[in-house]
């Protein structure tokens, strides 16, 4: 039976592959195997019987309230062309600076990330605004691809994003559950908001390792990202550029933000300042209309019921793949690993980054997690640590050719003249800078459990 279970999770897989909808592949193959395995007595159906509560539980859950409000957030900032705002801005302050566009399209790539949420939309934004400008000033295409690219990713890491709202959730119930299982009925809790926190010095090292790379390069090869040609500016107006472009949308983000970790606010009551402070930022610059706020409208309800959907489908896969005895089956491999939890956290981040090539960070969070989250958790691994490491470890596959989704985003709007390869090559850097900080999370995890603990 345990192999059946292995089986289950390879049909899956495969049927994943053939583009089929997610969450209906989730529930159609689930249930398919959950029938035979009855049929051939080797599942036990009470199995299915607990499925309803906990589609029950996922649709009264507040903290998921939360997604819906960020989306929302996140396209009405797009709908009202803050990043095209935004760019302008920065460029004209960081005009005399070597490679100053591309300090530029990081600072704005962060801000959007942190305000989106989700890699598609901050890739496809920032190239169809940014790519021909840096193009057109004499960028090399590969640098220009590359900060793009990796700039875009920010969304999974930068708080607050729906990745890490869906991850802190997840994390939360797997924390409760190793503790369960260890036979600690009074569990300690890991929010939403830890793992803001937990994730915000990483981020922020990211984003400043983005930045000097493009400035060293600019030092070092002055041609691959020359100073950018604009009228010069007095004092006076850099000082308004900076406000107009860096104020309202760091306001923002720091209510938000300031709210969630001071313990102002839940994350749900944060998404919904976010959600009317956005509204706000619209009217002021006079980009709110009736049509942009259907269409808001209707992003928001295609994307959450994306997620709740996915989030039913990955339900029931859970509870038939535990049916089936694979959370047995993974907590014997992992156990069993020479190394202890240093070789199984491993072993479990390499299965997340390939199917990080398949798969979106939703279904991972949902698929993946919830199966080997609470035995890497009862195996003395920090949650906080973890749900961070998770969450760079797939912005890493997301960058990485040939499959990354990032990578796919930039090709569908950048120019034909701009060859693949370039798009390849200039993620590299990048995705070493990844790695460098998935290492170094590991050797010093109070980068990602400091803030947390303090707060």
């Amino acid at each position: 039976m345990e192999y059946l279970a292995l089986l289950f999770f390879l049909a899956v897989c495969l049927c994943l592959m053939t583009g089929y909808p997610v969450a209906l592949t989730l529930t159609g193959v689930s249930l398919l195997f959950a029938g035979l395995g009855s049929v051939g007595n080797v599942f036990d159906p009470a199995y299915l019987n607990l499925i309803p509560n906990r589609l029950y539980g996922i649709l009264i859950n507040q903290n998921l309230l939360a997604v819906p409000l960020f989306v929302f957030m996140g396209s009405m900032l797009e709908k009202s062309r803050l990043a095209e705002n935004l760019l302008h801005n920065m460029a004209t302050v960081f005009r005399g600076v070597p490679g100053g566009l591309g300090i530029s399209v990081v600072v704005v790539g962060m801000l959007l990330a942190a305000s989106t949420g989700i890699v598609g939309a901050t890739v496809v934004t920032m190239g169809i605004l940014s790519l021909p400008t840096m193009l057109q000033q004499g960028y090399r295409a590969s640098l220009a691809c590359g900060t793009l690219c990796a700039t875009g990713t920010l969304g999974q890491i930068i708080p607050p994003s729906i990745c890490l709202v869906l991850l802190g959730e997840v994390m939360s119930n797997a924390y409760q559950q190793a503790q369960l299982d260890q036979g600690i009925f009074a569990p300690d809790f890991v929010s939403i908001g830890d793992l803001f926190a937990g994730a915000l010095i990483p981020g922020l090292l990211l984003v400043i390792a983005y930045a000097a790379y493009v400035l060293l390069t600019a030092f070092l090869n002055p041609g691959a990202a020359p100073k950018l040609e604009i009228e010069p500016t007095t004092g006076g107006k850099l000082l308004i550029a900076l406000g107009k472009g860096l104020l309202p949308p760091v306001l923002l983000m720091v209510a938000v933000l300031g709210s969630i970790l001071s313990g102002l606010a839940t994350p749900t009551e944060a998404a919904s300042v976010g959600a009317l402070g956005a509204i706000l930022l619209a009217g002021l610059r006079r980009m709110l209309s009736r049509k942009v706020l259907h269409e808001v409208s209707i992003e928001t309800l295609r994307v959450s019921s994306m997620v709740y959907l996915i989030l039913v489908g990955a339900t029931i896969f859970s509870s038939v793949f535990r049916g089936f005895g694979g959370d047995t089956l993974i907590e014997d491999f992992l156990i069993n690993l020479p190394g202890g939890a240093l070789t199984a956290t491993l072993s479990v981040m390499v299965l997340i980054f390939l199917l990080g090539f398949i798969l979106d960070f939703v279904e991972i969070t949902f698929m993946v997690v919830p199966l080997v989250g609470p035995i890497l958790l009862a195996m003395g691994v920090d949650p906080v640590l973890l749900g961070v490491l998770i969450a760079v470890n797939l912005q890493t596959s997301f960058l990485t050719p040939p499959f990354g989704f990032s990578l796919f985003y930039l090709r569908s709007v950048a120019p034909a003249s701009v060859p693949t390869g370039d798009i390849y090559r200039g993620v590299v850097p990048f995705i070493i800078m990844q790695l460098m900080l998935l290492a170094l999370l590991a050797l010093q995890p109070g980068l990602a459990t400091w803030l947390p603990s303090m707060l």
